[in-house]
């Protein structure tokens, strides 16, 4: 098992993020001037291969195939009249996603949307099927990474691509194995509902990760105003903005989901669908609560900062008050005139105790002085 992370790796890993900001905002998007719906794929540092999951199910029975063929998979879109459900994980090639969309007819734009992810949460109606496009928030050593799902739903198909290296999809997966699963007697547009409330729904770990940040800052930032700690605070600041940018969109495209009709979701179905626009809200909210926290906690920063500078200030003052009488002590008694080349020279200097005498001085003078300052609350 390796090291935990010790305090210079966080710092390191903080500072990265706050010099590649970009991270945050992924996106992979077509060269100016190409045609719609081109499929050529963009770049990228780490591409995931593409793995296909099928199943096949209703009431009674399952059909289960991992890392399944695209052959087997065409067989099922094509011929099965029960609901069944390709999941693409990972980055498809060109051949591949072209493949898939000609076995449902898939729009050429829509596909050209599944290959250059970043995109916003949106819903588009297409012939026959709707397109819908969700974020899921993936917890990083980094910070928070953006992970595309992709839907296309049919009357008893659904369509699924993700571009993220998690995999959460497996927990859909799991409940549809159990027998007497909702997800098993209804259709497909319960699934539908069931992905994208999943994608919401794992917004909240997220958000709680965050708060726990929050609640750290706060007790850091007014014992130890540190720069370390600006930096943290910078970076929830950006990844707030992160999640709100994901969430607006979201709660847009299921608000359309709600209201609008749409013959391939079942009024029944909308019912749940406003269970999840609600999530959406109660997220939104806690994102809006933290970016004012976190606004807040900036405020404090600075504020702590500036008292802690005042006190620094305020002792180097008093340090500087008090040696002022000492040194003009010092510097009258150190001219060293001879007293006996007149009557008003230094006659301390031919004394016997005139240097305890002076020390005494010394110390009566900053003994009054540090009473003077207690007495007025200036220390």
């Amino acid at each position: 098992m390796g090291q935990p992370p010790n305090d210079a790796d966080r710092g390191s890993r903080r500072l990265a993020r706050l010099r590649h900001p970009l991270h945050h905002f992924p996106g992979r998007y077509t060269r100016p001037g190409t045609a719609p719906g081109d499929l050529t794929v963009p770049p990228a540092e780490h591409r995931e291969p593409a793995t296909l999951y099928l199943m096949d199910f209703e009431a009674g029975h399952l059909t289960e195939k991992d890392a399944c063929s695209l052959a087997e998979a065409r067989e099922y879109l094509e011929t099965s009249p029960d609901p069944t459900w390709l999941h693409v994980h990972g980055m498809p090639d060109k051949g591949l996603l072209r493949s898939i969309g000609e076995t449902r007819q898939l729009h050429t734009l829509a596909l050209e949307d599944v290959l250059h992810t970043g995109q916003r949460a949106k819903l588009d109606a297409y012939e026959e099927q709707l397109f819908a496009i969700i974020s899921i928030p993936e917890l990083t050593a980094d910070g928070i990474r953006l992970g595309q799902l992709s839907l296309f739903l049919g009357d008893t198909w659904l369509i699924s691509f993700y571009s993220g290296q998690a995999d959460p999809l497996g927990v859909i997966r799991e409940r549809i194995r159990q027998d007497d699963s909702r997800l098993r007697r209804n259709g497909t547009d319960y699934l539908f509902y069931a992905l994208i409330d999943m994608a919401v729904d794992l917004v909240f770990p997220v958000m709680e990760d965050l708060g726990e940040r929050i609640e750290v800052l706060e007790l850091t930032v007014f014992d130890d105003p540190s720069r370390e700690a600006l930096d943290e605070i910078h970076a929830l600041k950006r990844e707030l903005v992160l999640l709100r940018r994901v969430l607006w969109p979201e709660r847009d495209m299921l608000n359309g989901l709600i209201r609008d009709e749409h013959p391939l979701i079942s009024d029944g179905t909308r019912i749940y669908l406003r269970d999840c626009y609600d999530h959406v809200v109660h997220a939104l909210d806690l994102v809006e609560s933290y970016r004012e926290m976190a606004s807040s906690l900036l405020e404090v920063y600075l504020s702590s900062l500036s008292n802690r500078m005042n006190d620094i200030m305020k002792v180097l003052t008093i340090i500087a008050t008090v040696f002022i009488p000492l040194s003009f002590i010092t510097g009258v008694y150190g001219m060293n005139f001879d007293r006996t080349a007149g009557p008003w020279n230094m006659p301390e200097l031919g004394w016997s105790f005139g240097y305890p005498l002076v020390l005494l001085l010394m110390l009566a003078v900053v003994v009054i002085l540090l009473g003077f300052f207690r007495r007025k609350r200036w220390i």
